[in-house]
């Protein structure tokens, strides 16, 4: 689930790996898919883990976010 958090306003979600080969093929889709919608989180990664921020142009997330977000969960659930 992502969370929503203010100042500023955004989505955040952490993501858990077994691997880190896997953070690198997941970060290569989130690389191809932020060129594709021109959306450009902010990105923080470890040994196990990505965090992923979303900063909002809005007062609430737009259905271009939303889009964003919902593919970024299918990737994740495809490993």
């Amino acid at each position: 689930m992502w969370k929503e958090r203010e100042s500023p306003l955004r989505i955040e979600k952490r993501f858990e790996f077994d691997q880190y080969s896997k953070i690198s093929k997941f970060m290569g889709k989130i690389e191809q898919l932020c060129k594709e919608s021109d959306i450009y989180p902010n990105i923080s990664f470890g040994k196990n883990f990505i965090s992923l921020s979303i900063f909002l142009n809005n007062k609430e997330i737009s259905d271009k976010e939303k889009d964003f977000s919902i593919n970024i969960d299918k990737f994740y659930l495809e490993d």
